[in-house]
């Protein structure tokens, strides 16, 4: 068991990763009048440079002629920072769109999604409760499709491209460093490219808007990386159960500044969708830990039973 000074350090790490992911909606707005691809492909080019600059100094390459030798990993990596450019993309255009509320949904419903994933292309079988969670979620953006009289398409997207997002970097198996380099790194020449389109054209914001513009366009490297740094800290130092209630952080911060500091709309029907996604997550959050519990005592049972035989366990309704 970890000592308490690094589960102590791993929950700090973690509010960190999450509060910073919660927070960057403060930060787009700044970069305007740069459009959300603008801003998308400097947050590419100044990724690759941090992560570079970060895997030089703990001399971490190792991993890059593996990864050149295995095309299918290769190919995962390029679908994984496709699905991400889409992700990133569709977030930054969300924000200085004025649909904070709307990008913040699609981070609450992201782990419902990826159950549903799991059922639909890994084949997992789910407990009712889980059903149940799925049920209630289907049913809020039913009513949120009302209320904003079409469906919350910035939020499906969002959580459909992070969950598969997910999905591919768990069959990838790379750690956090190294596969933001990688994915950024498949980025790279496109986005430069288009920068230098667009600095060809007299469009380019890094140029036209001053020092403290640009300077601010670079700094979305680090607005990507610091965070992922913080949470592979967090990640070995404190239970998976507990990152997972960590990650309902950045949403709520988000959803409390597009609802407090944006002034977006709230009407009733948003508010019956959003506490129909957040009944769902309560539901889900205590089906997981209830679990986790029965897990941990079967554990305990098999290793004070001589020669650790132990009956069967029953699934959990």
């Amino acid at each position: 068991m970890k000592p308490q000074t690094e589960q102590r350090t791993g929950l700090l790490y973690g509010f960190g990763a999450y509060g910073l992911w919660g927070l960057v909606p403060l930060f787009w707005p700044l970069l305007k009048p740069s459009g959300a691809v603008e801003i998308l492909a400097h947050r590419m080019v100044w990724s690759l440079a941090v992560v570079g600059v970060a895997l030089l100094a703990l001399r971490r390459w190792s991993w890059i002629r593996e990864l050149l030798r295995q095309p299918r990993k290769l190919a995962l990596t390029t679908l994984a920072a496709s699905v991400i450019t889409v992700n990133w993309g569709l977030y930054i255009w969300a924000v200085n769109a004025g649909q904070v509320v709307e990008a913040s949904l699609g981070y609450f419903i992201n782990p419902l999604v990826s159950i549903a994933i799991g059922v639909l292309v890994l084949g997992e079988r789910l407990r009712r409760v889980q059903w149940t969670a799925v049920g209630i979620t289907f049913a809020a953006v039913l009513v949120l499709a009302v209320g904003y009289g079409r469906p919350p398409w910035i939020s499906l997207v969002l959580a459909f491209s992070f969950a598969t997002y997910g999905l591919i970097k768990k069959k990838l198996n790379m750690g956090g460093l190294e596969s933001l380099a990688a994915e950024t790194a498949v980025l790279f020449l496109p986005a430069l490219g288009y920068l230098l389109w667009l600095g060809a054209r007299g469009e380019s914001g890094f140029v036209s808007q001053g020092a403290g513009h640009s300077l601010l366009l670079a700094a979305t490297g680090l607005v990507t990386a610091i965070p992922l740094v913080f949470f592979g800290a967090a990640a070995i130092r404190v239970p998976l159960s507990t990152l997972g209630l960590l990650q309902y952080l950045a949403p709520v911060f988000q959803f409390g500044l597009g609802v407090l500091y944006f002034h977006e709309a709230m009407p009733p029907e948003r508010w019956v969708g959003f506490s129909l996604v957040w009944a769902a997550l309560a539901l889900l959050t205590w089906d997981a830990l209830r679990n986790a519990r029965r897990s941990r005592a079967g554990l305990l049972a098999v290793a004070e039973v001589p020669g650790g035989a132990a009956a069967p366990a029953r699934e959990p309704a």
